[in-house]
């Protein structure tokens, strides 16, 4: 595989190495691929915002996005988003990376469904989320370069992958639902959880333990 896609360099590095390999051994093709996006769409997108991200923190934020989807490494308590960060977080410790940088990389996963936040914060974390907006939303897909795009797909295919993705996040997280409040995965299981009620904020407040 290329280390140059799309003039995006993925760094030539043990961890990334490593990390490429735990994330082919976990995950489905669909979810290496579309991380493997998320890093190259993020990167390009840095470039048009004129953000400079540690391109190994960056490519491991991209790639253990998701993992928390994976029958590997996903929990029945918490935000699949929070799986995926923890184990990020325990990869780049492991491997003598500063607590500081692990933990923003931790942040970077642990808020990439949250918008409006993430393109405010440091270039890993604003970069994440960058790529998964334009790969899964089409956020920034029309700013991008199309040779570039068509060269990324090329090598990191994404066939029916609308509808492969919305399955993959159902599937993902539909024996957690609570853990979808106030996130837009709610709005996945409002739409293929058969029988799944949102948590209302407002009901919350209105019936919680306080008298007025």
């Amino acid at each position: 595989m290329s280390n140059s896609i799309a003039g995006v360099q993925i760094p030539d590095t043990r961890l990334v190495a490593e990390a490429t390999e735990l994330v082919r051994e976990a995950a489905t093709p669909l979810l290496f691929h579309h991380s493997r996006r998320v890093y190259l769409f993020g990167m390009l997108q840095g470039q048009r915002r004129g953000l400079n991200p540690d391109p190994e923190l960056l490519y491991v934020g991209a790639m253990f996005h998701d993992l928390g989807l994976t029958d590997k490494y996903r929990t029945q308590h918490q935000r699949f988003e929070v799986d995926g960060a923890d184990e990020a977080r325990r990869f780049l410790t492991s491997h003598g990376i500063d607590d500081a940088l692990a933990r923003r990389v931790w942040t970077a996963i642990a808020l990439h469904t949250t918008p409006g936040i993430p393109e405010f914060m440091e270039p890993e974390v604003a970069l994440v989320t960058a790529g998964v907006e334009t790969d899964v939303l089409g956020i920034g897909y029309l700013d991008l370069k199309q040779a570039a795009v068509q060269a990324i797909t090329a090598v990191h295919p994404r066939p029916d992958f609308k509808r492969q993705i919305l399955a993959a996040f159902t599937n993902g997280f539909a024996d957690r639902p609570d853990t979808t409040f106030g996130t837009v995965n709610a709005d996945v299981l409002a739409h293929f959880a058969p029988g799944f009620t949102r948590t209302d904020f407002v009901e919350v407040i209105q019936a919680n333990a306080w008298p007025e």
